[in-house]
């Protein structure tokens, strides 16, 4: 399907990977890893086209076609989500167009018989064309696909231009689910979806049938997911069977013995070099000397693998602020007709440390970065803590970073007490040594792009640090080494995030954001999962709950109510939906092999052949069975849908 022939990249003279030679083959659903910055998104990048090797070749199956979500720079502009997300069935798209100028060219004044024949044959041969395409269900695929996704319908008529990029992604990632590619490469997919979102996704990607290539820090999404392994390192391409886990079990066992193999090399060269340095002077022992200097030129380094290369954060002594850090008071926002917040009243104090979570959408960046002070408000006063220091790190890490600036340049311009020298060192606990300084950051991958906003933050004296999705481009050793440094953290923080795992021993107070609305929870995030599994979320427990908040309700409330009641219908029955789809196809298959059985055995000719015509009455029993079996378990499962959407209807009726 893609084949790799001897294909090389390098960035800054320095080789990402050299002479590789693989193969993707149709169906493979491939986890791919590498330490950050060994050229994973690179080799995507290649795979899609949009990066050539600088030596070898790819060689990629005629007409193949290729989904491919870039880990950043995503922007749409100038069309409505529901377009957006449309635009990617070029073929209906095109189509669509055609036809609505044959209808106009039939509309016009004039035209003469022959025309207008031509012009319905024309429109015929479109209609057919359509018809192929399936174009009469894309409309309901695209609803389908941006619901499960965290859209809500009232959001398809948006502009893409208004959406952060978070959700600019999200748009990306359903242009290629719809567009039905033979491969997908997905680079970091999950970085910007919620949990609802993401299981959606799983599901979704269990049941693709194409060639699956996907790089996440994700565990749980990758080990759902894939059954393969390619990993990067060393400059090689080496594939490992097996799922994720598989993987991660062989290279615990690999890093020892390289961690072993680095220890007796290390050793081994120290002895050459005091062998050097004691005899360098003796004439009689010269030829020995010169021996050992050419024995160190041209040993073969062994490297530590990244597991063993932790980056190592300890923020700095900060100042003490006052008991209060920041005061928002009656703030307002909107962007456009979309209210965020109203009149919301919220305070962080010195040492707390609180967790901002919610649906996507719903406003917890509009809250950080109103917090950091670099989004203005409708209404309202933003008050600063007396000796209240803050910094900010951005969820979207390549927007907030200047890409013509070098790693050095990006941390000289936070600072001027420091010198170059410990600016080195500050970047060489980053991972960033040597010449790596002068890289441009524009060329950095995600998770180096992370560890230099990282390292701006331990470079000011901030009390109050701003998290948004700090984990998203970080491995997984990454990421417990920044849990560590902000436990140790005495100042107040404030994270966006939707890693459990990550916040559980950091956080003291939750903040859950939803739509329009803010609810405190005094405890940890555990208290906080505590307090949400006794608020239930079985829709006909809160059923009271909404009549209750309907009565006097403005039409805008309304319909986020009904917006929220569509999503919930969606989520209670997406599962059974794509169940009985899967076996009405299996039932469709069974049908006809059956149909086929039964041509068969009623043609004589069959009857020459005594032990064919065994087989063929033995099949044909076995798939009359098997269809009995699916069709008594598509009635059972189309009774279950038809109860809860009768429940629903049964709601929406008296509830609403």
């Amino acid at each position: 399907m893609i084949d790799f022939i001897d294909v090389s990249l390098q960035f800054g003279g320095k080789y990402l990977f050299k002479d590789v030679n693989f193969k993707i083959n149709g169906g493979d659903r491939i986890a791919l890893v590498g330490a950050n910055g060994t050229g994973k998104s690179s080799l995507l990048k290649m795979i899609s086209g949009t990066l050539p090797p600088e030596s070898g070749f790819l060689n990629k199956q005629k007409r193949i076609s290729i989904g491919y979500l870039p880990q950043e720079n995503i922007v749409h502009k100038g069309k409505t989500v529901f377009k957006e997300a449309e635009s990617s069935l070029t073929g209906i798209v095109n189509l669509k167009e055609k036809e609505n100028e044959i209808t106009h060219q039939l509309s016009a004044e004039g035209i003469s018989e022959e025309e207008r024949n031509d012009l319905i044959n024309q429109l015929g041969e479109v209609h057919h064309k359509l018809e192929d395409l399936d174009s009469f269900t894309a409309s309901s695929k695209i609803e389908k696909i941006l619901t499960g996704l965290g859209f809500y319908e009232n959001d398809f008529n948006r502009l893409t231009d208004e959406l952060s990029g978070g959700w600019q992604m999200r748009i990306a990632l359903a242009k290629i689910l719809i567009s039905q590619n033979d491969v997908l490469l997905l680079d970091e997919p999950t970085n910007h979806l919620d949990l609802d979102s993401l299981q959606w996704l799983i599901d979704f990607l269990k049941a693709y049938q194409g060639s699956l290539i996907i790089v996440s820090h994700d565990k749980h999404f990758v080990s759902s997911l894939t059954d393969r392994t390619l990993e990067i390192f060393n400059r090689k391409c080496s594939f490992y069977k097996g799922n994720y886990n598989d993987y991660l079990s062989f290279k615990e066992e690999r890093d020892k013995l390289l961690v072993h193999q680095y220890q007796l090399q290390q050793d081994k060269i120290k002895e050459t070099e005091r062998f050097i340095e004691r005899f360098r002077y003796k004439a009689t022992k010269a030829r020995q000397v010169q021996s050992r200097i050419k024995q160190l030129e041209k040993i073969e380094h062994v490297e530590l693998p990244d597991s063993q290369q932790a980056i190592n954060i300890k923020f700095p002594e900060v100042p003490q602020s006052g008991r209060i850090a920041i005061e928002l008071k009656n703030i307002s926002k909107s962007y456009g007709e979309n209210e965020v917040f109203n009149q919301l009243d919220f305070t962080i104090e010195r040492g707390e440390k609180i967790a901002f979570v919610g649906p996507n959408g719903a406003g917890k960046t509009t809250l950080a970065k109103i917090i950091a002070g670099l989004t203005s408000v409708n209404s309202g006063e933003r008050i600063i803590g007396y000796n209240t220091f803050i910094a900010y790190y951005a969820q979207d890490v390549a927007d907030a970073l200047d890409g013509e600036l070098d790693i050095i340049e990006t941390l000289m311009q936070e600072t001027e007490e420091k010198t170059i020298g410990q600016l080195r060192s500050l970047l060489g606990n980053f991972l960033f040594t040597g010449d790596d300084v002068f890289k441009k950051v524009g060329i950095l991958s995600g998770g180096e792009k992370s560890r230099v906003a990282l390292a701006k933050i331990l470079l000011t004296k901030a009390n109050l640090v701003i998290l948004d999705e700090p984990t998203n481009h970080l491995d997984y050793s990454s990421k417990l080494i920044l849990q560590k440094a902000l436990i140790d953290f005495k100042g107040s923080l404030a994270i966006v995030s939707h890693d459990v795992d990550f916040l559980l021993p950091i956080v003291s107070k939750v903040v859950e954001i939803k739509k329009g609305s803010t609810k405190y929870y005094s405890g940890g995030i555990d208290y906080y999962l505590d307090k949400k599994a006794e608020e239930s979320d079985n829709l006909f427990n809160t059923e009271e709950c909404i009549k209750t908040e309907s009565s006097g309700l403005t039409k805008k409330e309304q319909k986020r109510i009904e917006a929220e009641l569509r999503q919930k219908r969606y989520k209670s029955t997406k599962d059974i939906k794509r169940e009985i789809e899967l076996i009405e196809t299996k039932i469709a298959k069974l049908e006809e092999r059956l149909k086929i059985l039964e041509e068969e055995l009623a043609d004589v000719k069959i009857y020459s052949n005594p032990s064919l015509v065994k087989l063929r009455h033995i099949e044909y029993s076995n798939v009359k069975d098997e269809l009995k079996i699916s069709v008594e378990k598509w009635t059972g499962l189309s009774e279950k849908l038809d109860e809860i959407e009768r429940q629903f209807k049964d709601f929406e009726t008296t509830g609403m």
